[in-house]
């Protein structure tokens, strides 16, 4: 029968593969894995997307399928998700642009949430002593479909920020995952079919969007604003 304690490195190398793969050092990967992300990013401009076009060698299916992957690795190294949204209706229409924001959604959460909670959690777990964090932190737990769906529906926190928080809290994938493919479609919609109508800003299309995502706008300062003092109330009477 195989001994797996025996198996296990003991003395110096015992105590490099402990180090390696404590919480702090995958914290410290995560980290990392950021930064050159989001150096990467800033060299690539994927804003030229709105100006200079769409690679001539993808066309179609083909087309739409790496763009969304591409915006699923940019939301998860910062980028904001308007712009994307922006590019996909001025790329591809609304009805494909679209179909590959949300997919592209989809794909960046997860990839943030994955990377968040493989290499983040076990070490910023302990950190949340703070009332109004124990009290996020609690929030998404416990009411995790609920709370991500509102975060999606009104925008009053930067995507790739709720993304990370989540992944921290002990939020299962399925909720997480579902609240996002559904949650996103309203403004991201709105942002498609402004994208796609941006060569005529006078058109009663553009104006509509653009009033929808303004109203989404004030809904996510209210709700913000709103959970503040929830959060806040929260954290008091854990206190107590």
């Amino acid at each position: 029968m195989f001994d797996h304690a025996a198996a296990r490195p003991t003395g110096f190398a015992g105590r490099c593969v402990r180090v390696l793969f404590s919480p702090w050092s995958r914290l410290g990967l995560l980290v990392t894995l950021l930064a050159a992300a989001g150096c990467l990013v800033l060299l690539l401009r994927p804003q030229r997307l709105l100006s200079g076009g769409w690679p001539n060698q993808f066309t179609g299916a083909a087309a739409v399928v790496v763009f969304a992957a591409a915006y699923g690795i940019c939301t998860a190294a910062f980028v904001p998700r308007p712009l994307l949204n922006l590019a996909a209706g001025a790329l591809f229409g609304s009805q494909a642009g679209l179909l590959a924001a949300v997919g592209g959604s989809v794909l960046g959460a997860g990839i943030a949430f994955g990377l968040g909670r493989i290499l983040g959690q076990e070490a910023l777990r302990p950190l949340l002593r703070a009332r109004w964090l124990r009290a996020a932190d609690g929030q998404l737990s416990r009411h995790g479909f609920r709370t991500m769906l509102a975060l999606r529906l009104f925008p009053g926190v930067p995507f790739w920020a709720a993304n990370y928080c989540a992944s921290v809290s002990r939020m299962r994938w399925s909720a997480f995952l579902l609240a996002t493919g559904v949650g996103v479609i309203p403004n991201t919609g709105a942002y498609v079919v402004a994208g796609s109508r941006a060569a005529t800003p006078t058109s009663p299309v553009f104006l509509v969007a653009m009033g929808f995502i303004a109203l989404t706008a004030l809904g996510g300062l209210l709700v913000a604003w709103r959970k503040r003092h929830r959060l806040r109330g929260a954290g008091t009477s854990a206190d107590r």
